[in-house]
């Protein structure tokens, strides 16, 4: 380092994390005990991590590559270095993990003990990513979901020690609800990347070609087409609300926060008039309130 280098680079540890600011909802919110908030945001930080992995979002330099061991010939090859981080994964039950987030995944592993099955999990919806484009039915991207985004929910409920099977099933049914509604938020980021999560027969249903979904402003059939798939996120997070009555304390406010994120999500979607080209709709923090008293008061 020479006498003008006065700023250290970030480390690929905390710009993960920081990225928790951005989502819908938050991670591990200021109400929560704070072993829980740690866990969680260990827990964030894997899916985080795997999620930049599979879209190609790594922060630059390679830094993550050389951590989880991949050579700088092969640091842009996805399958590569999700294989790496899978094999890193391993070694937060039986080793030391290379990876300073999963390092810091550790303690919350043994702590709660939590098992490998919902990790790997979500990389092998972030394999998939890789290898599939397309979802010829809604079933298939039922069953893509089941990988990316049900076992979030199982780990929030392992993390807080309120697991049971009917919770679990609840639970499936609201994050497969926010995977589909975040689809449908991006569907223009998702194209740009090649991926396109509206089922096929759907479109097909609807009238819709891949270059409808290309154009600045969305037609009728495309905007006919996000209404009918947003019903169908609707139905499944009023399937999974019951969820939310079934615990109590700073935990029902949690779940309540996450079924309402995914109710003012689709109210956004739904107020835009279905057109979800020009930029993710999003909901205002008034109404995301709103959502959270509603859902709470079991009125949803």
């Amino acid at each position: 380092m020479t006498g003008t280098d006065t700023a250290r680079p970030e480390s690929p540890e905390r710009g993960t994390l920081d990225k928790a600011a951005g989502e819908n909802f938050p991670v591990a919110p200021f109400f929560l005990p704070r072993a829980w908030r740690d866990d969680l945001m260990a827990v964030y930080g894997f899916a985080r991590l795997v999620d930049d992995i599979g879209d190609g979002d790594l922060a630059p330099g390679g830094a993550d590559a050389r951590l989880l061991g991949v050579s700088p010939a092969a640091a842009e090859d996805r399958l590569v270095l999700l294989d790496a981080f899978e094999a890193d994964l391993h070694r937060v039950f039986d080793a030391t993990p290379r990876h300073p987030l999963l390092r810091r995944l550790q303690p919350t592993v043994r702590r709660r003990s939590l098992t490998p099955d919902p990790f790997l999990g979500l990389i092998a919806a972030n394999r998939q990513d890789q290898l599939v484009k397309r979802y010829e039915s809604y079933d298939d991207l039922l069953a893509y979901c089941e990988l990316s985004a049900n076992p979030v929910g199982r780990l929030v409920l392992a993390v807080t020690g309120t697991s049971t099977p009917e919770r679990i099933r609840l639970s499936d049914s609201i994050c497969t609800a926010l995977q589909i509604v975040e689809h449908l938020q991006d569907v223009a980021e998702d194209l740009g990347r090649d991926r396109i999560y509206l089922p096929t027969e759907d479109m097909k249903r609807f009238q819709v070609q891949e270059a409808d979904l290309a154009t600045k402003t969305a037609g009728a059939s495309v905007r006919a087409l996000v209404a009918y798939e947003a019903q169908r996120a609707r139905d499944l997070l009023n399937e999974g609300a019951p969820l939310v009555g079934s615990v109590h304390g700073r935990l029902k406010l949690l779940l309540a926060g996450f079924v309402a994120g995914g109710r003012a999500a689709i109210r956004a979607i739904a107020a835009a008039e279905y057109d979800v080209l020009p930029g993710p709709p999003k909901p205002g923090r008034v109404q995301l309130l709103r959502e959270v008293g509603v859902t709470l008061r079991g009125e949803g």
